[in-house]
């Protein structure tokens, strides 16, 4: 990253006209001096300041309708503010929307074209990378096509490879790269790795949270038009999930609160697991306040309640933001009102579409505490090895005891806890979960001596 400005955002505001009936447009045109007016203003950005330098990746992270996509098309000149300047220094690229600026008649070829010499390319360079937009998009035949035929997929292959191809100084993608398929995505995001090394900015929108950590160096919060935080990807992601699992009587205060760490004074890098609410671990896992279940589903209660369900390191630190490969233990409490007989306790950990990935139980059937009496309460503690995949979880929990002559439960928590594991960029695992699996690569012997 260089100390060379690449783009600045000098007090940017934009505010629509809001009208309430279809009419009303005409008569604010033709008495623009009544004595009142016809429409209200919906302010979409307010006084947006911001500077990105040379070589840097910045993430925009914010609530649907924050103004992230406004900010975007501001800052590529398809839409004017209505206060306050953005300077550019370079060529800029843009993917803002899936297929914008493609004319659906032309074919993908003509389309390139034209695409390509908007973004200022002249006849002879488009000529020059043709064979390689071609071959990035990958489309084939339909490339000679119009692109009113194209999939969803297939125009935002060509818009990309058009827009990594122009070699633009800053590259702006509003969560183009979510469309298409995972090989595709991948090919993606290895072009705008090589294009961050060559020295290119790029600036992107995006709702995952993993990825804005993974690849930023900065963020920006953006809620309600406002610019809440800047700062690092953790710090400011962290921000962000306080305000995404808010309830809404408490989002002003959410707001309040995050606006008030910004006007103290600059986050130094590094210092997000802090702000996030607790010191890191020695592994680097942290707690943030924010990550909040929203989904508990309580089982009814016969005569035993399960109080705080929370993941602690093994020297007993409170997170719930996890490292991959690390060591941790799962712990809650359990108040028994009456007395019980066969009591056992158990766990799930589970994706955010309800698929069970892994749990245990503290015993077998029919091997339990014989007798837990009333009043009395118990410990629960499951060790484990985090070996997920980089993502978000949740965690059931649950006790079982004898009710009559049947094993039931005597309370239950669906979704009781919500955590994350950390992206890790040296993970040579795929899938969801790591099984540890060790590979080796060697040449065949027979080949080897054939080609000596």
């Amino acid at each position: 990253m260089s100390s060379e400005l690449a783009l600045r955002v000098d007090g940017v505001s934009k505010a629509f006209a809001i009208y309430e009936k279809p009419h009303h447009r005409l008569l604010q045109q033709l008495f623009p001096n009544a004595g009142r007016s016809w429409h209200r203003e919906f302010h979409a950005l307010r006084n947006i300041d911001f500077e990105v330098y040379r070589g840097e990746t910045v993430g925009i992270v914010g609530r649907n309708g924050s103004g992230k996509s406004t900010l975007l098309q501001i800052i590529c000149g398809t839409l004017a503010p209505s206060a306050g300047k953005v300077q550019v220094y370079g060529r800029i690229a843009a993917l803002l929307e899936l297929g914008a600026g493609f004319n659906p008649e032309f074919s993908g070829r003509e389309n390139v074209y034209l695409n390509a010499t908007v973004l200022g390319l002249t006849r002879a360079e488009i000529d020059a990378s043709f064979a390689d937009i071609a071959a990035f998009a990958d489309i084939g035949e339909f490339m000679e096509q119009p692109v009113k035929s194209y999939s969803s997929g297939m125009y935002v292959r060509l818009a990309f490879a058009v827009a990594i191809n122009v070699k633009p100084d800053i590259l702006i993608v509003d969560e183009a790269l979510a469309v298409g398929d995972e090989a595709f995505q991948r090919k993606c995001h290895a072009r705008l790795d090589r294009l961050r090394d060559d020295g290119a900015t790029i600036l992107f929108v995006s709702h995952s949270a993993g990825m804005v950590i993974e690849l930023c160096n900065r963020a920006v919060l953006l809620d309600r038009g406002e610019m809440l935080a800047l700062g690092t990807p953790r710090h400011v992601v962290s921000r962000y999930h306080k305000l995404l699992f808010a309830p809404a009587s408490k989002l002003d205060e959410v707001r309040a609160r995050i606006r008030a760490e910004a006007d103290s004074g600059p986050v130094a890098a590094g210092s997000g697991a802090a702000a996030a609410g607790n010191d890191e671990a020695s592994d680097g896992s942290y707690f943030d306040p924010s990550l909040v279940s929203q989904s508990i589903l309580s089982y009814p209660s016969l005569g035993a309640c399960i109080d705080d369900p929370h993941i602690e390191t093994s020297a007993g630190q409170r997170v719930n933001m996890l490292r991959g490969g690390s060591d941790y233990v799962y712990v809650y409490r359990v108040h028994f009102d009456t007395a019980a007989a066969g009591v056992r306790c158990g766990m799930m950990f589970r994706t955010t579409t309800g698929l069970d990935l892994a749990g245990g139980a503290s015993a077998l059937a029919g091997e339990g505490l014989d007798v837990v009496e009333a009043g009395q309460s118990i410990s629960v503690r499951f060790q484990f090895r985090c070996l997920l995949a980089p993502g978000t979880y949740f965690a059931n929990a649950g006790v079982l005891g004898l009710h009559g002559e049947s094993e039931q439960y005597l309370d239950r928590r669906i979704d009781a806890i919500m955590f994350r594991v950390l992206p890790d960029l040296e993970r040579l695992s795929t899938g969801m979960v790591d099984l540890c699996i060790g590979a080796s690569v060697s040449f065949d012997p027979q080949t080897e001596s054939a080609n000596v």
